[in-house]
Parts: C-alpha cells; sequence; structure tokens
C-alpha cells in the first residue's frame, strides 16, 4: 500500500509543470478578494497575485478586474514563499509590453491620453498601460500653475519627450499641445474677424489702461479712452471680470485686435448741433476745474467750458470758489462750434437775461493757448497711457509665453 501511495506521488509529481523566477506562466482565476487574486497555474501550490502586482493604480477593487474562471497569464516573481504559495505579478508583465508601445508612440511623437492618476507637487503622474508617467508642473500647461488639484481623475493628453525605462524616467509634455491647440483656435478665429464687425466677447482681464476680452479663443484689447464716449476713470469701476461685453472691432493688427464701445451711431455729437445750438439753456454736472473756468459735462461724450469769467455776474478769482465737482448747474450756451467740438456756456447771461428779461450777447474770452492744452488733461493721459498699454501687452505676451517655474 505504501508502495502504491508513492507511486501516486511519483506520478502526480510528474504530472505537474516545473517553473522558476521571471517564467510567464498560464493560469484559471479560482479565487477573487478586494487585494488579491489566487490562479490556478498548474503547479503544486497556487499562484497570487496582490493587488500591488496587479496595478500601478491605487487601492482599486480586484474584484471589479477579474472574475472566477478568467484565464491570465503571470510573471513569477518567486517560487514556494513562506507560506508555500507562488508570488505572481501582473503589472510588471503588462509593462514589459507597454514599453514597446510607449518606446514606438515617443519615436513618432504620438500624442496619447491616460487618465491623472496621482497629483504630485511637482507635477502629475498617469499610468499608460501599468506603465507611469509624469508630467513635470512646468510642462502641465502653457502657463504655470501651482495648484494641480483640478487635474486629479481627469483625462489629459501629453507626447513622451523623454523615454528611459531602465532608469525609469519615461517623461510627458502637455504645454506643447495646449499651446499648438490655442494657436489652433486663435488662427481659426481670427480669420473670421473683420474691422467693423460687432462681435459678443467676456471681459477676461482688467487694467488701468482697459480691458482684455475674450472673443472666444483670441483677445481683443478695450482701450480706456475707447470704454464710452464719455470719460472713463478706471476700467474697474465700470467693468467686472466675466462680464459679457457687445464690443466693434476697430482695428487688426497682426495678432492684435482693437476693440471699441464708441459705436458711430451712439456718438452724442451727431445730434449735438439741435440740442445745444447756441442760446439753448442746459443742464450739467461739473466734471472738472482749471485755474480758467469749468469743464460742464452735458452728457457723455459732450463736455462744455464754463469760463471763470462767466461764472457769476460778480468777479471771482477761482472757479472753486464758487463750485465744486459734481455740482449740478443750468448755464446758457453762448457759443457752439460743431468742427471743433466745443461748446461755450454762461451762467451770467442766463442770470442776466432773467433779470432784464432778454437775450443780451455775451463775449467770452477765449482762454490762452497754454490754458486750453492744460485743460483736456485726458487726452495726454490717453496718449502715455496707450503707450504703456503698449508695453503691458508685450510683458504680458511675455509672461504667457514662458511660464514661473
Amino acid at each position: 500500500m505504501s508502495e502504491q501511495n508513492n507511486e501516486f506521488e511519483q506520478m502526480l509529481e510528474e504530472s505537474l509543470v516545473t517553473i522558476h523566477n521571471g517564467q510567464v506562466v498560464d493560469g484559471k482565476v479560482i479565487e477573487v478578494k478586494p487585494d488579491e487574486i489566487i490562479l490556478n497555474i498548474g503547479y503544486k501550490s497556487d499562484g497570487i497575485i496582490t493587488r500591488k502586482e496587479y496595478s500601478n493604480q491605487d487601492g482599486i477593487d480586484l474584484t471589479t478586474k477579474v472574475k472566477v474562471g478568467d484565464p491570465m497569464k503571470a510573471k513569477v516573481l518567486k517560487v514556494n514563499d513562506s507560506e508555500g504559495q507562488v508570488l505572481l505579478t501582473y503589472k510588471r508583465l503588462a509593462m514589459e509590453k507597454s514599453y514597446e508601445r510607449l518606446q514606438e508612440a515617443f519615436d513618432n511623437q504620438e500624442v496619447l491620453t491616460a487618465t491623472v492618476d496621482k497629483v504630485l507637487t511637482g507635477g502629475l503622474s498617469v499610468i499608460v498601460e501599468e506603465t507611469r508617467v509624469f508630467i513635470p508642473a512646468s510642462l502641465v500647461s502653457d502657463t504655470f500653475e501651482r495648484d494641480l488639484s483640478k487635474y486629479a481623475g481627469q483625462e489629459v493628453q501629453f507626447v513622451l519627450i523623454e523615454f528611459q525605462p531602465k532608469k525609469r524616467r519615461i517623461i510627458g509634455d502637455r504645454k506643447q499641445l495646449v499651446i499648438a491647440e490655442k494657436k489652433r483656435i486663435h488662427d481659426e478665429v481670427i480669420s473670421k474677424l473683420n474691422v467693423g464687425d460687432v462681435v459678443t466677447g467676456t471681459v477676461k482681464n482688467l487694467t488701468e489702461f482697459g480691458a482684455f476680452v475674450d472673443l472666444g479663443g483670441v483677445d481683443g484689447l478695450l482701450h480706456i479712452s475707447e470704454m464710452s464716449w464719455g470719460r472713463i476713470e478706471s476700467p474697474k469701476k465700470v467693468f467686472k471680470v466675466g462680464q459679457e461685453l457687445e464690443v466693434l472691432i476697430k482695428d487688426i493688427k497682426g495678432q492684435k485686435i482693437a476693440l471699441t464701445l464708441k459705436f458711430p451711431e451712439r456718438n452724442p455729437w451727431i445730434n449735438a448741433a439741435q440740442k445745444y445750438a447756441k442760446g439753448t439753456v442746459v443742464k450739467g454736472k461739473v466734471a472738472r476745474m482749471a485755474e480758467f473756468g469749468a469743464f460742464i459735462e452735458l452728457e457723455d461724450g459732450i463736455d462744455a467750458l464754463l469760463h471763470i469769467s462767466q461764472i457769476s455776474k460778480n468777479h471771482i478769482e477761482k472757479p472753486d470758489d464758487v463750485l465744486s465737482i459734481n455740482q449740478e448747474i443750468e448755464a446758457k450756451v453762448v457759443d457752439f462750434n460743431e468742427t471743433d467740438h466745443k461748446i461755450s456756456l454762461s451762467i451770467k447771461a442766463l442770470l442776466m437775461d432773467q433779470d432784464n428779461g432778454e437775450d443780451e450777447e455775451v463775449e467770452v474770452p477765449v482762454p490762452t493757448e497754454e490754458a486750453v492744452e492744460e485743460a483736456p488733461a485726458e487726452e495726454a493721459a490717453a496718449e502715455e497711457s496707450e503707450a504703456t498699454e503698449e508695453t503691458a501687452v508685450e510683458e504680458s505676451e511675455a509672461t504667457e509665453e514662458t511660464p514661473a517655474e
């Protein structure tokens, strides 16, 4: 009987396969747990694939990946461990196969797609066929992003710029794809735009000299001098980031688009000759003052000069002795120059009319050339602002092209 048992054991031993470390074996799933898979590999001991040796992804439930009866190939890590079982790896076999795929993608600069597995301090980690690829923070986008948390679990596209599997240096680059896509959209959008078009955009950024408006993939500049027919002290007081605007394309020069809100049909001077004809009594608000008088805002885009000699029937030393900014006044139009867009007012003439009950011609002193140059200070400021804007735009473009490390 003992001899028969020995023969049976010998026959059983001969029927079983022999395996060694590094060997690829075929098996069948006989049990699945959330953290391990047990395979019948035709050996005297079953093979075990732990969660760590199944995938580089953290925390996956193996019961959602395979089921009992599934055939599987695996690689032997260790024969006869301390518990008499065989340790197998699935991911390392998959990685070896993926190296050929990734080498081909690297050689051809193929665009790869993968899900972000981990957000690290220095970049993103993605897994391509069980091979981990690192995308440095400086190569995630066309502008440097300190907080990469928004990419967690997101699908991203990239190309391989370094492939050294033996050194475990497999580096991806998403930045060049972002730049290329933005350029494609920019060129497509700008090719459809023409000077004189009225388009809808979204305020993207506000500066002291104007606003950058996103026109759907390309930015246009709405300069402060083009925001209104009237006077704008600061774009930030009028607009908000994210606000939708209907703008007119004023000019296109290469990649730069100039916008305006000064629609020709809304020009307040179109009907000014009738509204502010000589002799008309008007109401306005003191907008600013100079030594020789005050400028009265009659409506957005139309200011009139109230000379110091016409502020009162009595002599005054300075306009601000009688007037204050934003004060509402009533005066008479004593001169209207449509060609130069100049209107002269007189409170004095209005008071004399009320006293005498009749119209009286009033001669308004003409300010000296130096004084007139001082008055429209905003024009000089606008020119300086435009120069500043050119510099700022160039610096902004340089900053976008070269992200901070």
